[in-house]
């Protein structure tokens, strides 16, 4: 990436490593600006897990606050530096694991219906800001390579553009143990894919590839493995040469398609009414995913895409040598090639 040395100077909250400034220092994530397009790249590493932990979450609310102030205090609004901000990865193979479970086990065993509720409050008005590209004039975008699951996939959604590696998975596991994505997830599906296929994708509890996301309308643009940050670029490049009549239907699909912060709070709401009435046996289940996020590590996921993944719909035939059972990194269970089967049933029908 390429630094202009009189942009740095005359914004002083960029580095001369070309890293944004603010008086915190960010443990969670590092940014980088690119002169170029003028662009903040935000480079999440979310620790001890991969997945939206209390302090990411106030870390990237810092971020947020400190980009709006930086506007408030310009004198000419229209020499404005940062039109674009990119949340990516560094974590290997993963965007992002979702709502952090170990959390919400322990706030839910011990009845903290108030802590539970502060998180996912947090979690909306993060994601509503994005949704709402930060009240400013930039272009929110989601830079997906690995997997992005629940809480996470929610992240992807709240941009504005989602550009996807092939090799990308996105899914909602929640039902699994018996819960709902709450953090936006049927709204911003429904946006982009309309009410009744976000409904069948959230039910479903699969695992998604960036291909077929594509062909549904979830992704925006597709990479190559290895040239997301590549095609991001160029993105950025054509987007600047269109950038007045993009932010023009930016805000007419804000008219026709609004989705307040209210509406996502009503339903994160009833989120958490059904998080505490979740069972025992919820709990263990969801016990199984606490620990895929605490141990999924790059060497399971490459195992996982080589050996595990399953395919996309009406793939199975182009499939050689499949063997089954199928498990995914979820451990959903594949115990045989049911449309094989279904196939057999209608022959002796």
């Amino acid at each position: 990436m390429s630094f202009d040395s009189d942009t740095l100077a005359e914004h002083s909250e960029i580095n001369n490593n070309g890293q944004v400034t603010t008086n915190a220092n960010f443990t969670q994530f590092s940014t980088r600006y690119d002169s170029e397009t003028q662009s903040i790249w935000c480079w999440m590493h979310p620790a001890p897990r991969p997945c939206l932990n209390p302090t990411l979450l106030n870390e990237l609310e810092q971020l947020q606050c400190r980009l709006k102030n930086i506007y408030a205090s310009r004198r000419n609004k229209n020499n404005w530096a940062f039109k674009h901000l990119i949340l990516a990865s560094r974590s290997p193979d993963i965007y992002n694991l979702g709502g952090d479970l170990g959390l919400f086990r322990e706030l839910i065993k011990n009845r903290d219906k108030t802590r539970l509720q502060h998180y996912a409050h947090q979690c909306i008005q993060l994601l509503h800001q994005n949704l709402n590209n930060l009240e400013l004039p930039i272009t929110v975008i989601a830079l997906v390579q690995g997997s992005a699951l629940g809480g996470g996939f929610e992240c992807a959604l709240s941009c504005d553009v989602i550009i996807a590696e092939r090799s990308a998975q996105m899914g909602f596991p929640e039902i699994l143990f018996n819960l709902f994505p709450g953090m936006g997830a049927y709204n911003l599906l429904a946006k982009r894919i309309g009410p009744r296929l976000a409904e069948r994708m959230i039910l479903s509890g699969r695992t998604y590839g960036a291909e077929e996301l594509y062909d549904m309308g979830v992704v925006d643009m597709l990479a190559d493995d290895g040239d997301g940050v590549g095609a991001a670029e160029r993105y950025l490049k054509q987007h600047n040469r269109s950038q007045n009549a993009i932010e023009a239907i930016k805000k007419a699909g804000k008219i026709v398609s609004p989705i307040t912060e209210q509406d996502l709070m009503d339903v994160v709401d009833i989120w958490v009414e059904a998080a505490m009435n979740l069972s025992e046996k919820d709990l263990n289940k969801m016990e199984r995913l606490i620990y895929a996020q605490n141990t999924l590590d790059t060497k399971t996921i490459n195992e996982n895409k080589k050996n595990r993944h399953i395919p996309r719909h009406g793939d199975w035939r182009k499939i050689e040598n499949v063997e089954f059972p199928l498990m995914t990194h979820l451990g959903e269970n594949i115990l045989h090639n049911r449309r094989q089967s279904d196939r057999c049933r209608r022959e002796n029908s």
